[in-house]
């Protein structure tokens, strides 16, 4: 039977590291989709301090999950 999918686009922050803002947007979208099968890092963004400093890690990912039967 053939299956079929669909992809959302979505953000995620962390402070620590883009790994740590790919694994909560990985982890927040299992939470409302199915059946999550990859996820696909479209763009990455740190935030500034006024002095220079990385203050957080965002990146936008699309995720692909088949669609339930």
């Amino acid at each position: 039977m053939a299956s079929v999918a669909r992809v959302t686009e979505i953000s995620a922050r962390s402070e620590t590291s883009f790994e740590d803002a790919v694994r909560v947007g990985v982890e927040r979208a299992a939470q409302t989709l199915h059946n999550l099968r990859s996820a696909w890092i479209k763009e990455q963004e740190v935030s500034l301090s006024a002095d220079g400093q990385i203050t957080g890690y965002e990146v936008i990912m699309k995720v692909t999950f088949v669609l339930d039967e």
